[in-house]
């Protein structure tokens, strides 16, 4: 037993380091591509939030059996199944991410774990063992994910070139309009933290008090924004790109914030795709029965975010040039249009039950920026080749699951 628990932290690691080197640098990317951050500061925001999400926010109970894939009780009488395949599946998944992350594709995590664990379940238990229905379900945020977020991204961008970028005096249009963006920012960022990055640690609130929270945050900040933005000399011979770099400043202080808070909700959610398969081998190890949901102890989750930005660190370059420079031109206006994009269709689709995927959600917020200057602003060939990674994704992790799992229970039976 001792031997699926080592097991269990060595694949739970490397899954977190996968998260790291593909998702985080995913959501990373539009900030670094703008180039409002350097890497070495983003490293140091995902370091803090991402850890601090995943630690203090990410569940002390998680499902065993990851977003109801298959019925928990169809191995009860043989948990030394669920022990296989939860590895497997950590395994599959994490060789996935590295080959993904390789290649610079930004996929999602959360659907090579659910495509892991489906595998694992056709190889232990046939393929009616699975609730295809629910797979039906992911399969449409391959659609609704990125269509939903380009097209916010489209029309935030839009405005923010009509009221702004356009003008002749773009600075002095600046500190009329941008205290707005800024209460869209502030609103929106409470809200994913509220419904995302908080709903584990005990925080009971209504729908209604979490808006109220929310308006009032974005009002503070839109207030105190305003003061700072007014306090910006406005040159009258200043030239017009200088006026420009001015108002692409404030934008990127702006993409500091909304980083920092999608940071904070991405640690504490995604984290779950690592630790919850370990939480579930350590429950079967400890008690030799299998539960439909398992204590998480503090390490766990140490040890998953310490694994999402070492992965970051260390491999997570290849996506960041992918999604913050190769899809389009991104400036700090651009991607905090994406960034805000994003963060809103998350809100929207916590409170809709919209199925959706983070990863999907800021690539199509990218493209969204992207066809706000015409199709031409878009490589084409880099966002089929996206695509083509997202659809594949699934049955990848299907595929490799069920290798490691005639693996594993050849070699550890």
């Amino acid at each position: 037993m001792i031997l699926y628990m080592v097991l269990a932290g060595t694949f739970g690691l490397f899954m977190a380091w996968g998260i790291g080197a593909n998702d985080v640098a995913n959501a990373m990317a539009t900030s670094i591509g703008s180039r409002a951050i350097t890497l070495k500061q983003a490293l140091i925001v995902a370091a803090i939030f991402e850890f601090a999400g995943a630690v203090l926010a990410g569940g002390q109970v998680t499902s065993t059996i990851r977003k109801g894939i298959f019925d928990a009780g169809l191995v009860s009488g043989q948990p030394e199944l669920l022990v296989f395949g939860m590895l497997a599946a950590l395994l599959a998944a994490g060789t996935w991410l590295l080959i993904a992350s390789n290649m610079g594709w930004p996929v999602s995590t959360t659907h090579s774990i659910v495509g892991a664990i489906v595998g694992f379940a056709i190889a232990a238990l046939g393929m009616e063992a699975v609730k295809w229905s629910k797979i039906g379900t992911i399969a449409m945020s391959w659609v609704v994910s990125p269509l939903c977020a380009g097209v916010i991204a489209y029309l935030l961008f839009t405005s923010v070139q009509r009221l702004v970028l356009d003008k002749d005096r773009p600075l002095v249009q600046a500190r009329r309009y941008v205290p707005f963006y800024m209460f869209l920012a502030g609103f929106f960022m409470t809200l994913v933290t509220l419904f995302k990055g908080l709903k584990h640690v005990g925080v009971e609130l209504s729908v209604v008090q979490s808006y109220g929270i929310a308006i009032g945050i974005g009002l503070l900040i839109a207030v105190v924004g305003a003061y700072f933005v007014r306090k910006i000399h406005v040159d009258e011979k200043a030239s017009r790109a200088q006026e420009f770099a001015s108002v692409e400043r404030v934008f990127g202080v702006l993409m500091i914030v909304t980083a920092c808070c999608m940071a904070f909700a991405h640690g504490s959610n995604d984290v779950a795709n690592a630790v919850g398969p370990v939480a579930a081998v350590l429950s079967v190890a400890q008690t030799g029965q299998v539960g439909q949901s398992s204590a998480m102890p503090l390490w766990v989750l140490v040890l998953g975010g310490g694994g999402i930005v070492l992965g970051l660190g260390t491999y997570g370059r290849y996506v960041i040039q992918t999604v913050g420079r190769n899809i389009t031109h991104l400036t700090p206006s651009r991607g905090f249009a994406a960034e805000l994009a994003a963060a809103g269709t998350v809100v929207v689709a916590s409170g809709t039950g919209m199925p959706i995927s983070t990863t999907h959600t800021l690539v199509g917020a990218v493209m969204g920026v992207g066809m706000a200057r015409g199709i031409a602003a878009l490589n084409l060939g880099v966002v089929r080749s996206i695509f083509l990674s997202w659809i594949v994704t699934l049955p990848a992790g299907a595929g490799l699951s069920i290798c490691f799992f005639y693996l594993l229970r050849s070699l550890l039976s």
